[in-house]
């Protein structure tokens, strides 16, 4: 029986804020603070503001937040509360984090806020001795940016690697429950920041490859050199655009072990494609299509288009995958339509088990990439990965 329960929209006439909103909710944001926020641009939202003065509303107004709470941190720390300040920090990254998503790379704002985010992570992560491990993965004639977080266990162990979609970082995907849940269950991760994203994109200048899997073998390489980690259970787990990234990965590096889809992603030109097309369209971010040409490193909506197209698991490209392999999706995603799940699984003939998971109003995660209740979907691919790669003994 379905549920008549529904989703959370603080902005209930802007899909990018009110995902912006449920993203800082999902990873441990205070609802007292997002409401300080967001209150003053709820207000305002009548005004006539121009769309380039409304997003700089929205970084001013994220920035006061994670400015105070990061004041509040510094007292803590000052007095000796490293635990209390490690945890202020937190929250005062994600609203770091709020702010410069949604500001545009032309802005020498948005790097003075990514900065601060980064800052104040790793302040956190140190004043709360989290084992996280600041790395960077060789990849070509650079680096990969990652967090290593190694596998738990005394044996050499099972490790997930993370990468991310189109507009979020290693930081955020850190922060979500995946790490502990995936730690619970004696599993490691790696978050890495791989072309188009974080630290590849705004501090190497990497834009985003239609063959992920280059950086995927640097990770497995990389992983496999490891003495906790046993190189025949390592996978792959991305969000959003990274399902796409997740299932190319296992199709031509076949040492992975598994690949978990977190959102379906299977020709790009029917997601970001008909984003691009049409203007009506839900979109992650406010101004998507400045994001889109940073993202795909073009300079024309032409150009844009061929990139976006180049990403499809058509060609065979599906049936080249030998690994088990998941794919997570809300049954009421706004930017993927549903089909592309469906035919993820049905195209990927060649796995020894291919698993679709359709969340619905029943349970809850309905949304993209379950940004409504993340939680739901992050119990089932963690139980689903610990099935797949470390079975009770």
């Amino acid at each position: 029986m379905q549920s008549s329960v529904k989703v959370f929209e603080y902005f209930p006439d802007n899909y990018s804020w009110n995902m912006a909103v449920l993203m800082t909710v999902q990873v441990g944001g205070e609802m007292s603070e997002i409401e300080e926020a967001c209150r003053p641009l709820r207000d305002n939202a009548s005004k006539g503001a121009s769309a380039k003065e409304r997003q700089i509303e929205w970084w001013e107004s994220w920035c006061r937040l994670a400015d105070r709470v990061r004041g509040l941190a510094d007292r803590d720390r000052a007095n000796g509360h490293d635990r209390s300040a490690a945890r202020k920090y937190h929250r005062a990254c994600l609203y770091y984090m709020a702010a410069e998503r949604q500001m545009s790379h032309r802005d020498p704002r948005k790097m003075q806020s990514y900065d601060a985010m980064l800052e104040t992570f790793r302040l956190s992560m140190t004043l709360s001795h989290n084992p996280v491990q600041f790395v960077d993965v060789p990849f070509e004639n650079t680096v990969l940016p990652s967090l290593y977080v190694p596998p738990p266990s005394q044996a050499p162990g099972a490790c997930m690697i993370v990468f991310d979609g189109f507009d979020v970082s290693k930081e955020w995907a850190f922060l979500s429950d995946l790490t502990t849940e995936l730690a619970a269950r004696n599993i490691g991760c790696l978050h890495v920041d791989h072309p188009g994203v974080g630290a590849a994109l705004r501090k190497l200048k990497l834009p985003a490859i239609a063959d992920i899997e280059r950086a995927t073998t640097a990770c497995v390489d990389w992983l496999s050199k490891r003495p906790e980690v046993d190189p025949k259970k390592i996978g792959i787990i991305a969000p959003s655009l990274g399902g796409y990234y997740a299932f190319r990965s296992a199709a031509f590096e076949h040492r992975l072990a598994c690949a978990v889809a977190h959102g379906a992603r299977w020709d790009n030109d029917g997601s970001h494609g008909r984003i691009l097309r049409n203007p009506g369209a839900a979109r992650s971010i406010a101004d998507w299509l400045d994001h889109a040409m940073w993202y795909y490193g073009t300079s024309t909506e032409e150009e844009t288009a061929k990139a976006i197209a180049a990403m499809t698991l058509e060609g065979g490209v599906a049936e080249r995958i030998r690994c088990p392999v998941l794919v997570a999706h809300g049954a009421n995603d706004r930017q993927v339509p549903l089909e592309q799940a469906k035919l993820m699984v049905e195209r990927t003939i060649n796995s020894p088990r291919r698993d679709l998971r359709i969340f619905d109003a029943s349970e809850g995660g309905i949304e993209h990439c379950g940004v409504d209740n993340m939680s739901i979907q992050i119990d089932y691919m963690t139980d689903w990965i610990a099935e797949v790669l470390a079975p009770p003994r």
